[in-house]
């Protein structure tokens, strides 16, 4: 019977040797290394990733990596590029072919056709006597002594080293393109970061709420206003221009100060000179400015126009931290 503390000792054994096996790849880096990561930052064409079997589900992942840090990269299937889909290769491509033997049939039918055509071949394989390195211009070290497996049999170490080696590709390209946050932003919109760095207060606002009464307004209209537009506040505006600000607990402070409201308009109890934002700011410098002053809304303009209120609750909405 297998114990929970057996259980435990194997992950511990698998980890540790699949860490092993990453820590001997910085002894394989040479030369190579370096000519391979150069030939695909002076390339003009894409990068191509292909393998068979596991190794090209790390081709895929590596494709992902390359094209989310600025590489324009494809995945191309080995036994797919053969029945038709070689065609995706344009002339000036580079291409990167994984396979830990690297003398699987599909992978001794590609590498001639891929040098008949005269692209830049890198292989990443642990067999570096194989036909893939035999053919390719770099060859990249991804040698293990062994799997983590029980049986020796299914690619784990071998399929990390490959990962790892193709990330240190990956991450290598970055520097030489100077790749900055704001970059990283642009490949990834819909993400948390993306959002951060790309996201305007002019994106954020919901026009058809937009709260506004004028200075001689009545307390009555106010209330309407603020709960008709549902975000807390209003803007007092005159001659389209934001002269103040009305909060729910300016309404409550009122009402505990005063037994009647009747001889009050807005003007009597707004808040004059009011936080304001231009439209074009970054989401996430309006962030910033609500959490230094402690409040929850911030009346956005445009030069001098009213456009509409930013409320915090709608940036948590968005993920936006």
């Amino acid at each position: 019977m297998i114990t929970k503390e057996n259980i435990l000792a194997i992950a511990k054994k698998t980890i540790l040797s699949e860490s092993d096996a990453i820590a001997k790849l910085t002894d394989y880096l040479t030369d190579s290394f370096y000519d391979a990561t150069q030939a695909i930052f002076h390339s003009k064409g894409r990068l191509i990733v292909t393998g068979i079997g596991k190794s090209a589900i790390i081709a895929q992942k590596l494709v992902a990596t390359f094209n989310s840090t600025g590489t324009p990269s494809l995945f191309l299937h080995a036994a797919e590029a053969i029945h038709g889909d070689l065609g995706m290769v344009q002339n000036e491509d580079v291409i990167i072919c994984i396979s830990k033997s690297g003398n699987s049939p599909e992978i001794k039918v590609l590498v001639p056709l891929l040098k008949r055509f005269g692209n830049t071949l890198i292989a990443i394989t642990g067999n570096m006597s194989s036909f893939l390195a035999q053919g390719s211009d770099f060859v990249l070290n991804t040698t293990v002594d062994q799997e983590a497996c029980p049986i020796n049999l299914a690619p784990t170490n071998s399929t990390t080293a490959q990962l790892v080696m193709g990330d240190a590709i990956a991450v290598c390209l970055m520097e030489l393109r100077d790749f900055k946050p704001e970059d990283f932003a642009v490949y990834h919109p819909g993400g948390a970061l993306g959002k951060k760095l790309l996201l305007k207060v002019s994106d954020m606002l919901e026009h058809t709420l937009k709260p506004v009464v004028a200075p001689e307004a009545s307390i009555k209209q106010v209330i309407f206003e603020i709960s008709e537009k549902r975000l807390g506040v209003t803007a007092v505006v005159e001659n389209n221009t934001v002269i103040g600000i009305i909060t729910d607990g300016d309404i409550r402070r009122m009402l505990t100060d005063r037994d009647t409201f009747v001889d009050l308009s807005a003007q009597d109890i707004m808040t004059k000179n009011p936080k304001l934002i231009q439209s074009s700011t970054m989401v996430a410098e309006a962030l910033n400015i609500l959490e230094d002053n402690k409040i929850t809304q911030l009346i956005v303009v445009e030069d001098k126009e009213y456009k509409g209120v930013l409320h915090l609750h709608d940036i948590l909405k968005e993920g936006i931290l």
